[in-house]
């Protein structure tokens, strides 16, 4: 077997900034209400069935956790912010499925070595500040020839364009903290996994999003509701010239990707794997 390599977390206090990142705004509702159907389409790529021992790390409020459970899989929804889990709880008990919710870090995962048969994220592990690390435990949990499975945006997509807007308004990233983006790079996966994975399959896709009439919406619903964007204008507070210039920057991001009716398409990249 492959060894894995067991590397140093990121710096102390950046996973608890990370974790107050995602517990700013709402981000269960972002994901129900704007990419509903990403988590689905992750379960379909990994083939998950009835018995299987899955993981999704980074799993928010389970939107590709809750479908792995309604396959019929053992799941764990493992997350950093479990702000979100009752959010999830109240989904899968409406949707008539049980699962496992557990805090956990996507660096420190509290798990044996080769317990999952699947382990996947959705738009989740990117945003781990140290990816070397987040890659080695994921890799660490799966067992041999158990099922990689990612969605990433990407940096050239609708979410990487928005985040180039926000880095032009946000403070410095803190020291050690990777862009979640390079996730969405074909070079950069094959460089966190290597030889320790075999049938890597890479491919671009897209998310149709229809629940914006117009940019406004758009900007308003990610100013209220998206951590990160929630963090910038909190970081802006007091600088009226600033908000009013961010503001436009949103609106005109997602008017220049309306293709009509409000309807537009933010790319990812669609990962699975087999654990070597």
């Amino acid at each position: 077997m492959t060894a894995i390599h067991h590397t140093q977390q990121s710096p102390v206090g950046l996973t608890e900034r990370t974790h107050a990142l995602w517990a700013l705004g709402d981000y269960p509702r972002v994901a129900d209400t704007v990419i509903p159907g990403l988590g689905r389409r992750l379960v379909r790529a990994c083939d998950i069935r009835p018995g299987r021992r899955v993981l999704d790390i980074a799993a928010g409020a389970g939107n590709a956790a809750i479908p792995a459970a309604e396959a019929g899989a053992d799941v764990i929804a493992s997350d950093l912010t479990p702000e979100m889990f009752d959010a999830g709880r109240a989904a899968a008990a409406a949707r008539g499925v049980h699962l496992t919710w557990e805090t956990a870090d996507a660096e420190a995962l509290p798990y044996d070595d080769g317990r999952f048969d699947v382990a996947m994220s959705c738009v989740g592990i990117m945003f781990a500040p140290s990816h070397r690390a987040a890659a080695d435990e994921l890799l660490r949990v799966t067992a041999p020839k158990a099922t990689i499975g990612l969605i990433n945006w990407t940096p050239e997509g609708f979410i990487g364009e928005m985040f180039a807007i926000a880095k032009r308004f946000a403070p410095p990233p803190p020291p050690g903290a990777q862009s979640p983006l390079l996730w969405g790079t074909a070079d950069h996966l094959r460089e966190l996994f290597g030889d320790r994975v075999t049938d890597l399959h890479i491919e671009r896709e897209f998310a149709t999003v229809e629940c914006f009439a117009d940019g406004d919406r758009f900007r308003d619903f990610f100013k209220a509701n998206y951590g990160p964007t929630v963090a910038v204008y909190k970081a802006l507070a007091g600088d009226l010239d600033r908000i009013a210039e961010l503001d436009r920057a949103l609106a005109d991001l997602a008017a220049r990707h309306d293709l009509g009716g409000g309807r537009m398409r933010w790319e990812y990249l669609l990962v699975t794997a087999r654990r070597a």
